[in-house]
């Protein structure tokens, strides 16, 4: 599948989950047992953890179908960017979305100048610069965060030596932004 027939299908997908027409595929044993052996998910999706935001649901995608890596604020450090390197590189995966979402705790918690103290601001840290960008743009400043924020992910990945940057280059993968709306269920695509 290409990357353009798995945008698609991830659009085709979220359309069904908003009007609340969901097909569950790829659900049943027959499913399971196919695999056992090996996968072969069409898309990945890196998104935030946030327990509202569930990619496999508002994608109406079922077991193998999609990669998907859930980190706070959907940052990338090392340990992500390696989980997809493996998923494009060694599945075939030809498309990779990076998600933020409306409401997001982790980039509202970078607003402020406040360190929440243990891990947490390493997270915070990675989502500051998209926080600086959106402070001179019109509108929400969290809305604004937010999609910053996963645009600038995106564009990061798609700079991450060498296998990404290679694999976007030459061999068909794409990595792209969107947001999703927790309100209304929509995702907005943002390239």
């Amino acid at each position: 599948m290409t990357a353009q027939e798995a945008l698609k299908q991830l659009k085709e997908g979220n359309i069904r989950y908003v009007k609340g027409e969901l097909k569950h595929p790829h659900t049943d044993p027959d499913r399971r047992g196919e695999l056992t052996g090996s996968q072969h998910p069409f898309a990945v999706i890196l998104s935030c953890a946030d327990s509202r935001v569930v990619p496999e649901l508002l994608f109406d995608q079922g077991l193998g179908d999609l990669f998907v890596i859930r980190v706070a604020g959907n940052v990338a450090k090392d340990k992500v960017i390696g989980s997809i390197e493996y998923a494009v590189k060694y599945l075939n995966s030809k498309l990779v979305v990076v998600m933020g979402h409306e409401s997001c705790g982790a980039v509202n918690a970078s607003l402020g100048d406040t360190d929440p103290g243990g891990h947490i601001g390493s997270i915070i840290e990675k989502i500051k610069p998209a926080v600086y960008v959106a402070k001179k743009m019109p509108g929400d400043l969290l809305t604004n965060a937010i999609k910053v924020n996963a645009q600038i992910v995106s564009e990061e990945l798609k700079d991450s030596k060498p296998i990404l940057n290679d694999l976007v280059k030459g061999s068909g993968v794409e990595i792209v932004s969107a947001y999703y709306k927790l309100s209304d269920g929509t995702v907005e695509w943002m390239d």
